[in-house]
């Protein structure tokens, strides 16, 4: 019995006046204090090896990060005003280029219509000079095959004339007028035709 008194005495001094520590039940939302106190400890460790090594070396790698993002930016920005100016100028150089092939082609043209114009007149000079030529060694064949008919004409007038009177003329009635009126005549006639 007196196992049941002392465990009557017991939980008539719980039901009384206090809870028993193991009696009690833990809440839900709340922890124990020690592990509140515990976990703060463990948290100020690591917040203070954080603050201390990996912030400073996470600032330098975002520092490094921006500073090459900027760099590549003004870099791109460089490159881009270089190959704009080089564009400009590669265009101004592309039209003075056309500017100068159009010169040189219109130089060209009127340079071979000079050349042209100096081949036409020189083909022209030579034409007109051979032309010349031709028309004086016509004239001069002209002149010989008349001069040769006047003689045979007159010598053949001179023979039909004697045949005619049935004497020789004399050398005097030879050279007279009247067979050189009478060549002159043929002269102006065959010029006529």
């Amino acid at each position: 019995m007196t196992n049941v008194n002392a465990f009557i005495v017991a939980a008539d001094a719980a039901a009384g006046s206090e809870t028993m520590p193991l009696e009690s039940t833990p809440s839900l939302l709340l922890p124990a204090p020690y592990d509140v106190v515990w976990s703060l400890v463990v948290f100020l460790i690591v917040f203070l090896l954080f603050w201390k090594y990996v912030i400073p070396k996470f600032q330098e790698v975002l520092t490094e990060r921006e500073d090459r993002i900027k760099g590549g930016i003004e870099r791109a920005e460089i490159a881009q005003k270089e190959a704009k100016a080089a564009l400009e100028k590669n265009n101004a150089e592309l039209a003075e280029a056309r500017a100068e092939a159009a010169e040189i082609r219109e130089a060209a043209r009127a340079r071979g219509k000079e050349i042209e114009a100096e081949a036409r007149a020189r083909a022209e000079e030579e034409s007109r000079r051979i032309l010349e030529a031709g028309e004086q060694q016509l004239l001069a064949s002209r002149e010989q095959v008349v001069s040769e008919l006047r003689n045979e004409m007159g010598q053949n007038s001179i023979n039909l004339a004697e045949r005619l009177l049935g004497m020789e003329l004399s050398e005097s009635t030879r050279r007279s007028n009247t067979i050189d009126d009478f060549l002159s005549e043929l002269d102006h006639v065959s010029m006529r035709k």
